[in-house]
């Protein structure tokens, strides 16, 4: 790649589809639940019948409003529909009722953050339309299969400026992208079910040119990396193209995700004459200002305003803060738990370590978590006073909370035998038992090599089960040794 760079510039653009999760359909009231069986979610107004009209959804109208104030974007006051006339075999009208002239939301930008630092991606708009159904094509069948469920599903495309420069910068928008639409729950996020979709157009141009090179634009990719595999691999597909003298053709292209490799799907005209004209059924949409502040009271806290406040409020590193903020439901979880302790490090070291890894294990979400935050702060609170230690409360007590997350911590403790021992009496024979089994680690102490007083308490806590209060097994083990 950096042989690419050295001579050219990769320009990226790309084109997100987002599924709103709207109860019903954008223009009819017919349900946009997924995964119900095939051509069962489907009206006269759906079929397209002669004599039907839509009616807009209101709520995918503040869904988009949503994203476009997530997104810096002037909000427009008076809309109107457009038909798109492009042939699509699964969408029964033969046109789409989308946004040309009067995009919902026009401008913004995205920050984001790459290796290089903080960025702003300048958005050049996001519109309103319906999705349309889905062709199935069957190894085994001449037939293609049509399911109309996901016709007239409402979406909102994001489309970006011609302003990324490489894969790592759009891999970092379209994961900004996700998290905001989770954030806002207007969308699932989920690509592998399709309600995230992502285009990119991508091209090559010298690094003295004023022109950008002919763009090819590349559909069919289920997952964040495999955007980013693509446009490398588009990358260097054009480079050996331009570095041979010829030409690229502008083109459609897919991705497949086992060889890596893009492939010519359709050519594109340099112009694509979708003959627009605003649809007569269904009236324009004018946003008054009373509306616009309804849905403006409404939105929630996002990623960075919460990162900024676990930072600042919280005086949590910047590391945790990113890692706390990348799901809706871990950020909230631990505003909750922090309700009820003043340890917030502590909270955060618990998220992102024993809960985290639970929550993978299971495939959950924070909010599924089956303790409360008032639980896990009273296992904090068992730390923090000396009565239990952390890999204890992590390894042994927080499993068995799992399990029982209606009981106390301090009595599940208890009948587990875990609470911590810290009885110099009872912890001394131990010290001096181990210290007298390594006479030559003690040597080594003594000669300056401190970090050997961890293995001594290895042993200790071995010996004791974990119940040995390590601030006390500490200070004899230095006292002793020394």
């Amino acid at each position: 790649m950096k042989e690419i760079l050295d001579k050219y510039t990769l320009v990226i653009g790309l084109e997100v589809h987002a599924q709103l999760l709207t109860k019903s359909k954008i223009y009819n009231s017919d349900s946009a639940a997924y995964g119900d069986a095939p051509n069962t979610n489907l009206s006269v107004i759906t079929l397209a019948h002669p004599g039907t009209l839509p009616k807009l959804n209101k709520q995918a109208a503040e869904f988009a409003m949503k994203m476009g104030m997530a997104c810096n974007s002037k909000i427009s006051r008076w809309q109107i529909f457009d038909r798109k006339n492009y042939f699509y075999p699964d969408l029964p009208k033969g046109y789409q009722l989308t946004q040309d002239r009067t995009p919902i939301c026009v401008g913004g930008f995205i920050p984001i953050t790459v290796k290089a630092g903080e960025i702003e991606v300048p958005l050049n708009r996001i519109h309103i339309e319906e999705d349309a159904g889905k062709s199935i094509h069957l190894d085994s069948e001449s037939d293609t299969l049509i399911d109309l469920n996901r016709s007239g599903v409402p979406l909102i495309e994001i489309v970006t400026e011609p302003a990324l420069r490489s894969s790592e910068e759009a891999y970092a928008l379209l994961t900004e992208i996700r998290k905001l639409v989770r954030y806002l729950e207007i969308c699932d996020g989920n690509m592998e079910e399709g309600s995230l979709r992502c285009d990119a157009n991508v091209s090559l141009m010298l690094k003295d040119a004023n022109e950008f090179g002919k763009k090819v634009e590349i559909k069919n990719m289920n997952s964040i990396r495999n955007v980013q595999r693509a446009i490398d691999h588009e990358a260097e597909r054009q480079f050996a193209i331009l570095e041979k003298g010829e030409a690229v053709v502008s083109e459609t292209r897919t991705f497949d995700a086992h060889t890596g490799l893009t492939y010519s799907m359709r050519t594109k005209e340099e112009l694509n004459d979708y003959r627009y004209f605003p649809d007569p059924d269904l009236s324009p949409m004018e946003v008054s200002e009373a509306w616009l502040e309804e849905v403006r009271k409404s939105m929630p806290a996002l990623p960075r305003e919460l990162q900024q406040k676990f930072i600042l409020e919280y005086k949590l590193p910047a590391y945790d803060a990113q890692v706390l903020t990348d799901s809706r439901e871990m950020a909230f979880y631990f505003i909750e738990v922090c309700k009820h302790t003043q340890n917030f490090k502590a909270v955060s070291n618990w998220l992102m370590g024993p809960v985290k890894s639970w929550l993978n294990d299971a495939n959950l979400a924070a909010n599924q978590l089956p303790l409360s935050p008032e639980t896990l702060a009273a296992v904090i609170s068992l730390i923090d006073a000396g009565k239990l230690n952390f890999a204890v409360a992590a390894q042994k007590l927080f499993p068995e909370l799992i399990m029982s997350p209606t009981k106390l911590p301090l009595i599940l403790a208890q009948e587990l035998n875990l609470i911590q021992d810290s009885n110099e009496d009872s912890i001394l024979p131990v010290v001096e038992a181990v210290i007298s089994e390594f006479p030559q680690k003690v040597k080594e102490y003594k000669k300056g090599k401190k970090a050997i007083i961890t293995m001594f308490m290895g042993e200790v806590m071995k010996r004791t089960k974990g119940k040995a209060d390590p601030k006390v097994t500490t200070e004899l083990l230095i006292k002793k040794m020394s």
